[in-house]
């Protein structure tokens, strides 16, 4: 039996951060290298690892930060291998090197302690959903961890001088140096009979990427706040 299942054993580390299948992320944790991670997403860990639920980082953001956008982070402290993964959600690895990345919350696993994040109001946005829209921006240099419901695309927005349009329930991440702006339609289930089918997507420009997944969250994960 070891044989067979040796094919899915723990494998060096290599770096801070890594997946381990497609669907799981290994985090090298060291004293002083404190990470955030989603709430709830610890499934294993090697080592002394200790954990802090809504850390004071975090509550310092939860006047802006809603119950039904994203989800609650946990501080991670200590030596040893901890393995997170989001009910099998593909895990997308980023190194960023004095860069920046805006994310849905509800697709934030893990990021570096150190790097510098808040709740971000999305420009270009509010005429279509009454006081704004709102994401989680990171930045520095450090690892990030988002997850997607399959095999998510990057698009590059650069290619061109055309827009890039993205259904919001199905986006994860993009450049925020990147300019969004509305633009009102129907969906394609109106013409069957689910609803009245009116909807928006959110047009990208300019230099950056924009990460989508083939799946549309069922919830509403880009909502007004009050």
């Amino acid at each position: 039996m070891n044989q067979q299942l040796a094919g899915y054993a723990p494998t060096p580390v290599t770096a801070r951060m890594e997946n381990h299948g497609r669907a799981m992320l290994k985090v090298a944790m060291q004293s002083g290298q404190d990470l955030f991670a989603r709430t709830g997403s610890m499934v294993a860990y090697e080592g002394f690892v200790q954990y802090e639920p809504n850390p004071p980082a975090v509550r310092q953001m939860a006047s802006q930060w809603l119950t039904g956008e994203g989800a609650p982070l946990m501080k991670c402290t200590g030596d040893g291998l901890l393995y997170l993964a989001d009910y099998g959600a593909d895990v997308v690895v980023i190194n960023l090197n004095n860069d920046a990345l805006s994310v849905n919350g509800t697709n934030l696993l893990a990021f570096d302690a150190h790097l510098q994040w808040g709740v971000e109001r999305v420009k270009g946005m509010a005429k279509f959903a009454g006081q704004g829209l709102f994401n989680v921006q990171i930045s520095g240099t450090g690892w990030v961890a988002i997850t997607s419901r399959g095999t998510p695309i990057v698009v590059d927005c650069g290619r061109g001088e055309d827009e890039t349009y993205v259904d919001p329930d199905a986006l994860v991440a993009w450049s925020p140096n990147l300019k969004v702006k509305g633009k009102r339609s129907f969906k394609a289930s109106s013409m069957i009979g689910r609803g009245s089918g009116e909807a928006y997507q959110m047009a990208f420009s300019g230099q950056g990427i924009v990460v989508v997944q083939p799946s549309e969250d069922s919830t509403d994960r880009l909502r007004a706040r009050g």
